[in-house]
Parts: C-alpha cells; structure tokens; sequence
C-alpha cells in the first residue's frame, strides 16, 4: 500500500509538504539500510530543516538587494596587496554586527569598495542576519518619497530596525535639507542598536564636507565614528581600461 496519497493533505495541512520531495528516495534508503523508525524520521525532519533554512537564506539575500552577488572569495587581494585582509576577514565574521558598531570603508573609485561591503553583507545574510545594501542617494530619497503618502515613520522605523544597514556612496552627492537631517536622525536612531556599513571615495577628514550644516555633519559623524572599524582602500583601480593593443585584437577586421 502507498501512504502517500494518504499523506500528501494532512502534510500540506501541517505545512509540512516539503517532506513530499525526499519522501521516496529517503523511504528507499530506509528499506535498502534497513533503517530503524526513528532514523528515518529523523532524516526527513533533517531535510525539511535545511529546506526551510534555504527559503530563508533566499529570502533575506532578495531583501537585501545586493547590486551583484560577490563574496569576499572573489577579491583579489594581491592586487592591491596593502589592503588590510586581516582586518576584512575579521569584519566578514558578523562579530560587528553583535557590537552594534560601524564600518566605515574610505578609499578611491574603483578600489573595491562596494564589492567589500557587499560580501560584508553577504557573510551577514548566511549568518542569519536581515541586510539591506543601498546607496546614499537612493536611501535618501525613498525616505523623503514616503511624505507624500504619509508613510514616513513606517519607513524610517523599518530602516533604523534593519540589524545590518550598508549605505553606499556616501558624499558622493552632497546633502541638502531635508536629506542632511533624515541621514542625522537614522543614524541617531541605530546608534548603539544595530550596525551600519558606510562606503566613500571620500577620505575620513572630508566626510564632514557632505554635510551643509556643519553642526549637524559632525553629531553625525560622532555617533557613526564612536567605536567603528576603518578600512582604507588605496592602491589601484580594479576598473583599469584594458589596453588599446588587447581592444584592437577584438575589433572586427574591414575587409579589402
């Protein structure tokens, strides 16, 4: 007798249908094995487990909205061999997000900025974290967007609850009010909270310039500085053009 046209509605009801896609095969190594009843249960529970962890871990990687899905594996270091790895592989153990501290990432275009935070991030998502990566100006202006329909605190309080906030690009476009204040207040309101990973081309002495009220740029800065990591990125650009030589091979030949 095969159970499990019996089975399939009264696991659906438990929620429990995942157990459907390795019922068979896990049935048949318990009959090949000659598995007693408790190991078999155990098996399946087991593969439910990982299957409910992986939707999961596939949910928080969509609402984290990374740009593209680098990992710390896929830096090359030894390009620019002066880049503190130590430091990075440190961060990519999540243990700042339990501080509640800052990351703040300095350093020319094309350094690897963006692509640091990012497997920050993705470190943070396998770890079991929410994430959300965005850029300065994108953040800023979804904030200011939800005055309109009268969702503002809605959106801010779901930003400042967020464990892991990467903001990208920082000081690439200057701040103008309301824009310098909402920044001043999420950052206020995850102080000691939660963690915040910051990028800029920016140099640290400079960050301040972002801000037109200069009072407020720097009770800013105090609460993102206090207790936060420092990661220098100087050296080459991985956005390096390729050479004419190499570009010329690649160009279709005229014909005579």
């Amino acid at each position: 007798m095969n159970p499990i046209p019996e089975l399939t509605p009264m696991l659906k009801q438990l929620r429990l249908s995942g157990i459907l896609d390795s019922l068979e095969s896990r049935n048949k190594q318990a009959i090949d094995k000659k598995l007693p009843y408790p190991e078999f249960l155990a098996l399946l529970i087991a593969d439910e487990v990982a299957r409910r962890e992986q939707k999961r871990f596939a949910s928080r990687l969509r609402r984290a909205a990374f740009r593209t899905q680098k990992t710390l594996d896929q830096f090359d270091f030894n390009f620019n061999p002066n880049i503190n790895s130590a430091l990075i592989h440190e961060l990519v153990t999540g243990r700042f997000i339990e501080e509640k501290v800052a990351v703040l990432i300095a350093g020319p275009c094309g350094t690897g900025k963006s692509h640091i935070a990012q497997a920050i991030g993705h470190a943070a998502v396998r770890q079991g974290h929410d994430v959300l990566f965005t850029s300065q100006s994108q953040l800023l202006s979804s904030l200011h967007a939800t005055r309109a329909t009268d969702t503002y605190d809605r959106k801010f309080q779901n930003l400042a609850k967020i464990p892991l906030l990467i903001i990208d690009d920082f000081g690439l476009k200057p701040l103008r009010p309301p824009h310098d204040e909402d920044f001043h207040d999420l950052v206020a309101e995850r102080y000691e909270r939660t963690a915040t990973v910051i990028t800029s081309n920016l140099d640290f002495g400079e960050w301040g310039d972002a801000f037109p009220n200069q009072l407020l740029g720097a009770a800013t800065l105090d609460r993102l500085r206090h207790g936060a990591y420092r990661v220098v990125l100087d050296g080459k650009s991985y956005r390096s053009p390729k050479p004419i030589d190499e570009q010329l091979d690649k160009e279709p030949k005229k014909g005579k």
